[in-house]
């Protein structure tokens, strides 16, 4: 392996993942991510966008509002629909002739599929599923002054104390594991959706759109798209719901979901689960959260009959107000819940419901 010149290297770059012309939520998060690290990184560092598609260049705006100082753009009719073999091909070649130091994807279907696969060929490492990123710095920590702090203006990207640490869960989430890429570059990342913090948007931001011409054509494509299915089953939205409504072990069988669905349906919230409720078979495996599952962030979550596993408490712990309702009146999940009802579940729900029901028709009496 050749030796890499990390000084070529400069900027950190976010794939901004869209489908049908709407960016994912995931890459607004990590485009606000990637402005952090690249602040951490030096003062002349940059947080970039790559939109790949077809006439995708309005949501450059949105990419600036949200954080992005550049956007890269990659435009054909043969990107329109996301392909592993086009969008490998035309990103690898954008990472080879603007050599970012760092690109993040989210880990989505589209994100897990594709970054392996870049980061094959352009034969560098790639840590998946990360929950925290971080750059490292502890060798530029300034204790000669009263107010100690962090000397990012001096880093140097040849210094191996200047690499990107990249922090996923490891072995079933037991542990949590940092990894970093010493010698190679880009440093490559994906990221779970959820987990990262957007930036305020700020309506009428500029910044620099750079249009990659790369090639592409239809003998590059070993794959036909026949049709795209959206919906062959009901799919829920973990990470966007404002209010999640999970059972657990507690519920006893499948048919206890039923009653969850009659909560999330009274409040307008979405059905999650614990890892247990899953690899019992009771519910499918998209409706799962913690850190095998989808880290979520609603402003109410309900946690029925669920213990509180250390897996399952790291997905949900930032919500912004935790529910739980368990029989067990030591279980872990009262140490994250801000409101605790200690009692059995079938007879506390019913009564939640119905409370609910007689708010609403106050409130409808008082406006009449």
């Amino acid at each position: 392996m050749s030796e890499v010149n990390f000084a070529e290297y400069k900027n950190v770059w976010v794939f901004a993942e869209q489908r049908d012309g709407k960016l994912m939520n995931v890459a607004l998060e990590l485009i606000g991510e990637g402005h952090r690290l690249s602040r951490d990184i030096s003062a002349d560092s940059k947080v970039a966008a790559l939109l790949v598609g077809d006439k995708v260049e309005h949501l450059a705006q949105e990419c600036f509002e949200y954080g992005a100082d550049l956007v890269y753009i990659v435009e054909d009719p043969l990107l329109k629909n996301y392909t592993t073999d086009a969008y490998t091909k035309v990103i690898t070649a954008a990472l080879r002739e603007y050599k970012p130091e760092i690109i993040m994807y989210g880990a989505t279907h589209i994100g897990r599929d594709l970054a392996p696969r870049v980061a094959g060929r352009a034969n560098v490492g790639l840590t998946a599923d990360c929950t925290h990123l971080d750059i490292r710095v502890d060798k530029y920590i300034d204790f000669t002054s009263k107010n100690t702090t962090l000397n990012t203006s001096s880093l140097d990207p040849n210094d191996p104390d200047t690499k990107l640490k990249m922090t996923r869960p490891a072995f079933g989430g037991n542990l949590m594991a940092t990894i970093v890429s010493p010698t190679s570059r880009p440093q490559m990342s994906t990221v779970r959706p959820g987990v990262m913090q957007k930036l305020e948007r700020k309506p009428g931001a500029k910044g620099e759109i750079i249009r990659c011409n790369v090639e592409i054509a239809e003998s590059d494509i070993r794959t036909k798209i026949i049709d795209i299915v959206k919906s062959a089953k009901e799919m829920v939205s973990l990470t966007d719901a404002d209010i999640i409504c999970s059972g657990g072990r507690g519920l006893g069988d499948a048919s206890g979901f039923e009653l969850i669905q009659k909560l999330a349906d009274k409040v307008g919230g979405v059905v999650g689960s614990s890892r247990a409720a899953v690899d019992s078979g009771w519910i499918d495996h998209s409706h799962q959260v913690g850190q095998t599952g989808t880290t979520v962030k609603p402003q109410i979550y309900f946690a029925c009959g669920i213990s509180g596993a250390i897996q399952h408490l790291a997905g949900m712990q930032d919500s912004d107000i935790i529910i739980a309702i368990n029989k067990d009146a030591d279980a872990p999940i009262f140490e994250v819940a801000d409101y605790g009802i200690v009692g059995d579940l079938y007879q506390i729900i019913p009564q939640i419901i119905e409370q609910w029901d007689n708010a609403e028709a106050l409130a409808d009496a008082v406006a009449e």
